[in-house]
């Protein structure tokens, strides 16, 4: 079950990019990150309202500006400035990243079925994608690298966090004091870069109205309340194993809503990523 919630939380994150793209492709990323966490946050802290202690407060922030100021500002980076194949192929190798922090760090030794898996999602993801014949962005590949950086390091801080603190304080305070840090951050780019805010000075569509809805609701509330949760009863590796369904929605939203076509060949190659993210598990349940 717990990969299935795994699959479901990477699925809604993998929306980003194509939900973005379509309604919201002129916003400010670190605008995007301050709109995405803060009322996610406060609609999450409404449910359960308190406040955390002195000694918890730091701690907190630390995530908050870790896995959500600079996560979301360089996923939203990403969504600009990379095609949807690119991001894949990085949110792909996540478990290989995850392997190696774990072993290098906290001394766990991966399973061969988890480096097996993490090896075939590596290849097939570049036999998917042949990133070798698109013209990259350098802006979004550092945006993208660091992204994988946020993602591990930033599990590993929520894991810590939820040993300690309950695990709906830390969901709900790290949304609230990273999207609190983007949202200064703006306020000052506005300031001084106020061309760069011309699409959110222009007034509200209908479509970007949808848009940032499916980003704060599903795309945060509910991803990111499935995410601290499963955070006590997965590894790091484990859950970023599930991340496989990332790019795999990412591409069907890119098809869907921005017009991306690929081949029979390419969608067997998905079919096998999501296969391959899935073998650790399926063989931790016949052990």
């Amino acid at each position: 079950m717990n990969i299935i919630l795994a699959l479901l939380t990477a699925a809604l994150w993998g929306t980003t990019y194509g939900v973005t793209q379509y309604t919201l492709p002129d916003w400010p990323p670190l605008l995007l990150g301050a709109i995405r966490a803060l009322p996610a946050g406060l609609i999450l802290w409404s449910v359960r309202p308190r406040l955390p202690s002195g000694q918890q407060l730091w701690p907190l922030l630390k995530l908050g500006a870790v896995n959500i100021a600079l996560f979301f500002s360089l996923i939203f980076v990403m969504a600009h400035t990379l095609p949807s194949a690119i991001s894949g192929v990085g949110m792909v190798s996540v478990p290989l990243f995850a392997m190696i922090f774990q072993f290098l760090v906290l001394k766990h030794k991966p399973s061969v079925a988890q480096i097996v898996a993490g090896v075939s999602l590596l290849l097939l993801g570049l036999m998917l994608f042949n990133p070798g014949s698109l013209t990259l962005n350098p802006v979004g590949l550092v945006a993208m690298l660091a992204a994988i950086g946020c993602i591990i390091v930033g599990s590993r801080m929520t894991q810590t966090l939820s040993g300690k603190l309950h695990w709906w304080d830390v969901l709900v305070w790290q949304l609230i004091l990273g999207g609190a840090i983007l949202a200064l951050i703006s306020a000052v780019q506005w300031l001084l870069a106020p061309a760069g805010f011309a699409a959110v000075a222009d007034g509200f569509s209908g479509r970007e109205l949808a848009g940032i809805g499916w980003i704060v609701l599903f795309n945060t509330v509910l991803a990111y309340g499935l995410y601290v949760f499963l955070m006590q009863r997965m590894s790091i590796v484990d859950f970023t194993f599930g991340g496989i369904a990332n790019p795999i929605t990412g591409i069907a939203l890119g098809v869907l809503l921005i017009g991306e076509q690929y081949s029979l060949t390419q969608y067997l190659l998905m079919a096998g990523m999501i296969a391959s993210s899935l073998l650790p598990s399926l063989l931790s349940l016949k052990e």
